[in-house]
C-alpha cells in the first residue's frame, strides 16, 4: 500500500503493553484487533507513545512484526523506525520494509541537535535505503530540534518522503507548511488538540494518542473534516477535548496508559524512567473518563 492517499485519516500511535517487565503480546494483539473493529484508519507501532526509547532493538522489531501480522493488511501500518543514529534508523527502516510495513515514521534525531542541513542529509540517507514511504516526525519538544518549513519543502522533493507528522506546537508553522509543500504532500497533526484546526488549513489527518482510548470518535472527527463537515467535526472535538488534554497532564504515555487501564484495556505497566501517575493526576484522568462514560477497569 504505497499510494499517498492511503495514509490520510486517523492513525493510532499505539501504546506498548508490558507484563512482568516483558512485552505483553496478547494484550498488544488484542489492542490492535480492537482498534480495527472500532474503525481506526491505520496504526503506528513503536512511536513515542509506544515507549520506543526503552525497547531493545529486538523488542522494537518484534512489536512491528506483531502489529503487521495481526493487522493482516486490513489497515495501513506506519512503523516507527527513527533514531538519533542515521545508521540505526536505516536498520530499523529496512526491517520494517522486510516485515511488510506500509510506511515508516521517522522522528528527528534527538539529543544530537543537528543543523537543518544535517536533518536533510539524515532523511535523504534513510530514503535512499528503503523503498517504503517515509513520514517525517517533527516533535521539537521531545527532540530539541525543529524541522523548519524550508527544510520540509526540500524533503518533500524526495520521492518517497510523503508527509510529516507535525507536532511542533506552532499553529503558525503548521499553516506555513500546508501553504508551502506540494498538494500531494501529507501534513498530519501529531497533536490531538490541533488536528481539527490543521485540517481547516489543509492538513490531511492525525497520528493520535487519544485514539488509543476512543478510536471511533477520533476517526469520525477526521472523516467529517475531510468531507468539509466542520460542524460535525467541531461537535466531536469539543466533546473529547478534555480527554485530549488529560492525556498530557504528565509525560506521554503515562496518562494514556493509566486511562486504558481504567477502561479495562491493558494492565498499567511502564519501564523506567517512566513511572505511574501522581494520585492527583490519576484522579483527573478517571474523572474525565467517567464524564465520557468510559471508566470501567480495575483502577477506577
Amino acid at each position: 500500500m504505497t499510494a499517498k492517499t492511503s495514509f490520510r485519516g486517523s492513525f493510532t500511535a499505539l501504546v506498548t503493553p508490558f507484563k512482568n517487565g516483558a512485552l505483553d503480546e496478547k494484550a498488544f494483539r488484542d489492542i490492535v484487533e480492537w482498534q480495527i473493529s472500532e474503525g481506526t484508519n491505520g496504526l503506528v507501532p513503536v512511536g513515542t507513545t509506544g515507549e520506543s526509547p526503552t525497547l531493545s532493538h529486538d523488542e522494537h522489531k518484534q512489536v512491528v512484526e506483531w502489529c503487521i501480522d495481526q493487522v493482516d493488511g486490513r489497515v495501513p501500518v506506519i512503523a516507527g523506525s527513527g533514531s538519533n543514529s542515521t545508521a540505526e534508523a536505516i536498520e530499523l527502516s529496512r526491517h520494517a520494509e522486510e516485515a511488510g510495513a506500509d510506511a515508516v515514521l521517522i522522528v528527528t534525531p534527538y539529543y544530537n541537535k543537528p543543523t537543518q542541513e544535517g536533518l536533510y542529509q539524515h532523511y535523504r540517507a534513510i530514503a535512499e535505503s528503503t523503498s517504503l514511504p517515509i513520514v517525517v516526525y517533527n516533535v521539537p519538544g521531545r527532540t530539541g530540534v525543529n524541522v523548519e518549513v524550508a527544510t520540509l519543502v526540500r524533503l518533500a522533493a524526495i520521492p518517497n518522503i510523503i508527509g510529516v507528522k507535525e507536532a511542533s506546537g506552532s499553529m503558525q508553522q503548521m499553516c506555513e507548511a500546508c501553504r508551502a509543500v506540494p498538494p500531494e504532500f501529507l501534513v498530519l497533526s501529531g497533536d490531538d488538540v490541533m488536528a481539527l484546526p490543521l485540517m481547516a488549513v489543509g492538513g490531511r489527518g492525525l497520528i493520535s494518542v487519544v485514539s488509543n482510548e476512543i478510536p471511533t470518535e477520533v476517526a469520525q472527527m477526521i472523516e467529517a473534516a475531510e468531507r468539509d463537515d466542520f460542524a460535525a467535526a467541531r461537535a466531536i472535538h469539543h466533546r473529547i477535548m478534555p480527554l485530549m488534554l488529560a492525556n498530557f497532564i504528565e509525560a506521554n504515555p503515562g496518562p494514556v496508559k493509566a486511562a486504558m487501564a481504567a477502561m479495562g484495556l491493558i494492565e498499567e505497566a511502564y519501564r523506567l524512567p517512566m513511572v505511574g501517575l501522581k494520585p492527583e493526576s490519576r484522579e483527573k484522568i478517571v474523572k474525565t473518563l467517567k464524564d465520557l462514560g468510559l471508566a470501567k477497569g480495575a483502577y477506577v
